[in-house]
């Protein structure tokens, strides 16, 4: 994903190396004076987290205290990482899929949110977005490495190891569970847009609501830059040549675009996404993105996964049963073509894509 940035003149960020959609993000400039309040000043930080390069852009009076915040929340996602992380073998989660099956696990407060928040849109979509689906993950990893489609046993077994049914949570206790041999969960359509939000809120505890934070190509949007109404963001879906770009103007809300422009493989002229369907056990092969909005980046970003996984029928049938999440959802076509938004846009959308 990219992600620019905007006072007088444009300033990207390289693209992280699974990056699966592009976001632009534009707004006001320096100093502004908002009445009888101080000038705040623009402040942008960029480190390395998660795989990906996490920006946090914030308002304050001196910089010291916008420094000290940002590290913070930098902090807040490292730690999270630590958690959430599919690469690194000593995170939490890492060591909760080596147990064995069948083993009941205590877990973190970090670790049973995003779960249970996964296995919620895993119920309301049939299983398009999947945590279990690691297994399935690392094989098309091979596959774009290789070149070569998963042979049918590798499918077939994988496959045997995946489905949010075998993940069971006990609320009360935060107790995980991993019924099937095999199992490896993969936090990667969900984590991010978690960390994101986690470090906006730290930066709000500190005062600095005036901020964003990004994360790839998710978003989390707090209180907007001084003297406007909102973040403006611009949505590259397919790269800076995208044959058509949205732009929205929106606070405290997540935004997600999911999508191929990177990472994917071409197998006897097919185009196979690193996007896997658990349903099937193959990687997606429709030339389309997909960009959410919701009230929290984990929501647009899990949300993002399972459209794109869905389809276009299929999505607005799942959004329409979400009664108590407002979800506006755009589903860009490769070729150009106009998708009319569906869903409920969150209040913080003040004019749509």
């Amino acid at each position: 994903m990219f992600l620019s940035k905007t006072v007088s003149r444009l300033r990207s960020l390289r693209r992280k190396p699974e990056g699966i959609g592009i976001l632009l993000l534009f707004f006001g400039g320096l100093g502004v004076v908002n009445g009888a309040d101080p000038v705040l000043e623009r402040y942008e930080f960029v480190r390395p987290h998660m795989g990906t390069l996490f920006q946090v852009v914030l308002f304050a009076e001196e910089p010291k205290a916008a420094r000290a915040a940002a590290d913070e929340a930098f902090a807040r996602v490292e730690a999270l990482n630590a958690c959430l992380s599919d690469y690194d073998p000593e995170s939490e989660l890492m060591r909760l899929c080596r147990q064995p099956a069948g083993t009941l696990v205590p877990v973190s407060v970090s670790l049973f949110a995003v779960l249970t928040q996964s296995q919620a849109v895993a119920d309301l979509t049939d299983g398009a977005f999947d945590v279990t689906v690691g297994p399935l993950v690392r094989l098309w990893r091979e596959a774009r490495r290789s070149g070569r489609f998963p042979r049918a046993d590798q499918l077939e077994s994988c496959r045997a190891a995946t489905g949010h049914d075998k993940l069971r949570l006990e609320n009360g206790s935060r107790v995980v569970t991993l019924k099937s041999p095999g199992m490896q969960l993969d936090l990667g359509g969900i984590a991010k847009g978690h960390a994101a939000d986690e470090a906006l809120s730290l930066l709000a505890a500190r005062g600095f609501s005036r901020a964003m934070v990004a994360a790839s190509g998710d978003l989390a949007l707090g209180d907007p830059p001084p003297g406007t109404t909102g973040w403006k963001v611009e949505i590259v879906p397919f790269g800076r040549k995208s044959p058509a770009r949205r732009t929205l103007l929106a606070s405290h809300v997540g935004i997600s675009t999911s999508g191929d422009v990177e990472q994917y493989v071409e197998i006897d002229g097919v185009r196979y996404s690193h996007i896997v369907d658990p349903r099937t056990g193959i990687g997606l092969t429709a030339p389309l993105a997909v960009t959410v909005v919701a009230r929290r980046a984990i929501l647009s970003d899990s949300w993002s996964t399972a459209c794109s996984v869905l389809g276009d029928e299929e999505a607005r049938r799942a959004i329409e049963r979400v009664s108590e999440e407002p979800l506006f959802v755009i589903v860009h076509r490769r070729d150009g073509e106009a998708t009319v938004p569906f869903g409920r846009p969150p209040p913080g959308l003040h004019f749509p894509l």
